[in-house]
């Protein structure tokens, strides 16, 4: 080969996630997107854009810095260092973040135990990828699955073991049986990954009770939980929130993902794992494992970018450290439009049996949450990529097709609707569009 000839690289001598569909899917559904920008959209779980605010920005960078001088007593040379060079591994804003997580969550951690990451998705993969000790080592999930951890469980090559979820959130029979079946195989089940509120894609939650019998099985099975968080804080009613897994973890036994994205800012790209775990290490020191995160990731991002946690500090400030006071605004649009989602369903979809196949079933239903963004439609018919390409061209609507958060390849009736990015009357016009489609492939399948 001349030395001026191009190189060209096969995938198939790439990392085999690389073309695996749950790295994929998030491109094809953007592309989708991309193609029809015209579509109304109800398929991205985009925080609402209304209250994007280009000056706030800049008024929480003064907040956090002022914190830094007024507060933390640094010098101001201390400070501009602080903001503008590296960054400490484990973040600036930790101290902050645990007093959000005592405030809003009734959550006591040690600022040490907390690592600042680039998104909640950084965090996930240190996780994993810390977890991931061998060839044997297995993860559980509760299916339908957040494709996102699928895809960083894919790159640090630890399988993925579904879980049924079910109306309670998580089928714990099913939890242990898979525990089970793995060691009875020769693996080891690392951990169980769960969104106990508003999950996403099913929008389920799990109740008070049920998330102290899954800690009780997980101290039962010896069995880390993976507890992701994104839309606790948007719940629809006004009574008492449940209690976070982590909040409920008296043995150490939760490893706790938050995220910034929907409660101050997606662009800032900030999230957090607290890992109050003990390690031992081979000198015999202990210490938390989110040390041990705090090591890969100096092998990733070397650290979190500090203006983009000044600004999440900055906001934190102004609100006594309480995302719940900081998100009222957000929280009565979110509530505003799931409602109105589900009453738009309920308008559109009269309750028809299925002929086609379960009689005692309406040809249409879905879930109501009782928060966060997304409401999930079953139909009787295969919903798959095809026909959400058919939709968006035309019917001017897109949503994202169910199958995405399953890791197999069988037909999946459903998909998912998300109310977080949209208005009433964009959900009006999305919905008579998806009722067009749904009605017209009813009647194809019939005739």
């Amino acid at each position: 080969m001349a030395a001026t000839e191009p190189v060209d690289l096969s995938v198939a001598d790439l990392h085999p996630a690389l073309g695996d569909p749950a790295l994929t899917s998030m491109n094809f559904l953007n592309e989708v997107s991309e193609r029809y920008p015209a579509a109304v959209s109800l398929a991205a779980g985009r925080p609402y854009e209304e209250f994007f605010d280009l000056t706030a920005v800049h008024r929480h960078l003064d907040t956090f810095h002022r914190h830094l001088v007024d507060d933390l007593g640094h010098r101001p040379e201390q400070a501009r260092r602080l903001l503008l060079q590296y960054g400490r591994t484990k973040g600036i804003v930790h101290h902050l973040i645990a007093r959000n997580l005592a405030v809003d969550e009734g959550i006591t951690v040690d600022p040490e135990d907390i690592v600042v990451t680039v998104g909640c998705q950084e965090a996930m993969f240190l996780v994993l990828r810390a977890l991931r000790a061998g060839p044997t080592d297995v993860l559980l999930a509760v299916a339908p699955t957040y494709v996102g951890l699928t895809g960083a469980a894919r790159l640090v090559d630890l399988p993925v073991w579904p879980v049924a979820g079910g109306s309670a959130g998580v089928d714990l029979t099913d939890l242990a049986a898979q525990v089970r079946r793995a060691r009875a195989a020769g693996l080891r089940p690392r951990a169980c990954y769960v969104m106990p509120d508003f999950a996403n894609p099913s929008g389920v939650s799990i109740d008070t009770a049920h998330r102290q019998r899954l800690l009780d099985l997980a101290a039962q099975e010896d069995l880390l939980l993976l507890e992701d968080n994104p839309y606790g804080l948007f719940h629809t009613d006004d009574g008492p929130r449940p209690p976070t897994l982590k909040a409920l973890d008296t043995g150490r036994r939760v490893v706790y993902l938050g995220s910034f994205a929907k409660t101050v800012l997606p662009g800032a790209r900030v999230g957090y794992v607290v890992a109050d775990q003990r390690v031992v290490g081979p000198d015999g020191r202990v210490g938390p494992l989110a040390d041990q995160l705090a090591m890969i990731k100096s092998m990733v991002t070397v650290n979190t970018s500090p203006i983009a946690q000044a600004v999440i500090g900055g906001r934190l400030l102004e609100h006594g450290c309480s995302l719940v006071a900081a998100n009222t605004r957000e929280r009565a649009a979110y509530t505003r439009n799931l409602r109105h989602l589900v009453a738009g369903l309920t308008r559109r979809f009269p309750a028809l049996p299925d002929q086609s196949a379960r009689p005692d079933q309406p040809a249409v239903r879905w879930t109501v949450p009782a928060g966060g963004f997304f409401v999930v439609v079953t139909v009787p018919f295969p919903v798959d990529d095809a026909l959400l390409d058919r939709s968006a061209r035309d019917y001017g609507v897109l949503w994202t097709p169910m199958a995405h958060f399953y890791d197999d390849t069988a037909p999946v009736h459903a998909l998912r609707l998300s109310v977080s990015a949209v208005t009433p009357e964009q959900i009006d016009v999305g919905l008579d569009r998806l009722a067009a489609l749904i009605i017209d492939e009813l009647t194809r399948r019939a005739g």
